[in-house]
């Protein structure tokens, strides 16, 4: 009898935990995302935490955080997947999932392992900022690459008559799919949209956190105010912006042979050394030139 009163105790506690769990995520509402994009991979695995999260403690976020957060995803271009709230969600979420993953390993070895769970737990808040400054730093390596490509069909269709607007349509049909595209594609929306074209580069400016792309903004607008040829400006842009590039991996390709020098001293080094100096013993040791016992033993040893 006592046997099945605490079974019935335990499958009630049980019943109790789903239920509430699933009123937890049963008042959450759903997303409308009809105009937005599909979250990052790591974010798409505990989305339905995430949005429980952003839910619950969704309005304690500060509005100045909202706001820089907001610039950081957009200049990695990432704005149309997460919004300020739900970022903030995916570090806690994050922390929880990390501290998670060695839990067992603190219940099975216990004691000195409890330190793993603060680490783990602040490795998982803080990697989220550290895919977002990785995925902006990739995003800007690649426009940075791009750019002087479709500064050239630019020129081209600049010089054949059209004009900036007219050449950056080009530029856009014809380029290949990337972020510069968008981006591009991005401003002629805002200028069809009745925007000025000076407003629409300037808010690329902020978008894209490039100098390349700062300087020939200015360029534009510059020369759109004095009346110059676009299409010199825009070539001496792309040859700068070439320049520029080369002078970079010639500087990267200088300063490798420094740092391979590390990883030379303290790994490649010391394993030659070993070889030589296992077959300068070997050799002494057949040839009874060293007969220190302990050396002879271990040379001796394999073979036995």
């Amino acid at each position: 009898m006592e046997v099945i009163i605490i079974s019935l105790i335990v499958g009630a506690f049980f019943a109790l935990m789903v239920w509430n769990v699933y009123q937890f995520f049963a008042v959450v509402p759903e997303e409308d995302r009809s105009y937005l994009d599909r979250p990052p991979v790591g974010f798409r695995l505990v989305w339905p935490l995430i949005q429980a999260v952003v839910y619950y403690l969704g309005n304690v976020l500060s509005r100045n955080y909202r706001i820089s957060t907001h610039n950081r995803l957009r200049q990695a271009g990432v704005d149309f997947m997460l919004s300020p709230e739900q970022f903030f969600a995916g570090k806690l979420v994050g922390a929880l999932v990390f501290m998670a993953m060695v839990y067992p390993v603190y219940v099975l070895k216990g004691g000195a392992f409890i330190a793993l769970l603060p680490m783990m737990a602040l490795l998982g808040f803080v990697y989220p900022e550290v895919w977002l400054k990785e995925t902006t730093a990739a995003r800007n390596k690649r426009i940075l690459k791009d750019l002087p490509f479709y500064l050239d069909i630019i020129v081209l269709a600049v010089e054949s008559g059209t004009n900036f607007t007219g050449g950056l349509t080009q530029a856009v049909q014809k380029a290949p799919d990337g972020p510069l595209r968008f981006e591009f594609g991005r401003v002629l929306r805002e200028i069809r949209a009745g925007k000025s074209r000076a407003e629409s580069l300037r808010a690329l400016t902020e978008r894209v956190s490039s100098d390349g792309i700062k300087n020939v903004v200015s360029s534009i607008v510059q020369s759109e105010k004095t009346g110059s040829s676009l299409g010199t400006v825009l070539s001496a842009q792309a040859e700068n912006l070439r320049s520029t590039r080369f002078l970079k991996a010639e500087k990267m390709a200088m300063e490798a042979p420094v740092k391979l020098l590390g990883p030379l001293v303290m790994f490649i080094f010391p394993n030659t050394f070993l070889v030589i100096a296992f077959v300068i013993l070997s050799h002494a040791i057949r040839e009874q030139v060293l007969t220190y016992a302990p050396l002879v033993w271990a040379y001796q040893f394999p073979g036995v």
